[in-house]
């Protein structure tokens, strides 16, 4: 599911590139872009294996209405509204969350960059990786993981490029830096 994940993302990411440089350009907000995104994502995933999936941009309700938590790395519970995710918003137990995608622009502090990447990590976590995640597959873990993928996705005007880091089970797993 990874791969099939990654394909349509990295479709995606080039469609938007391509069709909305002069948007990306133009300064606009990182909401702004992640609803053009948005998009362009949901007409990639109609018609295909996760065409029951939805993509919301800052969605910060968990299946039970409650405020969507992860642990961090020092375990401390946080409060997440992620700029842009594919999910099933609870509907499909087993495969509840896809892609989870952080948008900033290169100007931003590094420290929330980094929260960013620390909220990727936490949000890929397999869902059985500690005593906080359910582990029989199919009851919903208090705090949200299990995304198959992770995206942080840093856009800088100046150098026009799109520097991507790709997590995966709470891991770095993969970067690329696309000119445009």
């Amino acid at each position: 599911m990874f791969a099939r994940l990654m394909k349509i993302f990295i479709d995606c990411s080039e469609e938007f590139i391509n069709n909305e440089r002069n948007l990306i350009l133009s300064g606009v907000s990182e909401r702004c872009l992640c609803g053009s995104l948005m998009i362009i994502i949901n007409r990639a995933i109609s018609n295909t294996e996760f065409e029951a999936y939805f993509t919301d941009i800052e969605y910060n309700r968990n299946f039970d209405g409650r405020i969507k938590t992860i642990i961090d790395d020092d375990m401390e519970i946080i409060n997440i509204t992620c700029d842009l995710i594919v999910h099933s918003r609870g509907q499909i137990q087993e495969n509840d969350n896809l892609i989870a995608i952080e948008m900033k622009r290169d100007n931003h502090p590094e420290s929330e960059k980094n929260k960013d990447r620390i909220r990727l990590r936490a949000l890929t976590k397999k869902t059985n990786d500690s005593f906080t995640y359910s582990s029989d597959g199919k009851t919903f873990p208090q705090y949200v993981c299990g995304y198959y993928v992770g995206i942080f996705y840093e856009i800088s005007l100046i150098e026009r490029k799109i520097n991507i880091e790709y997590y995966r089970e709470g891991e770095l797993y993969k970067e690329y830096t696309r000119v445009f």
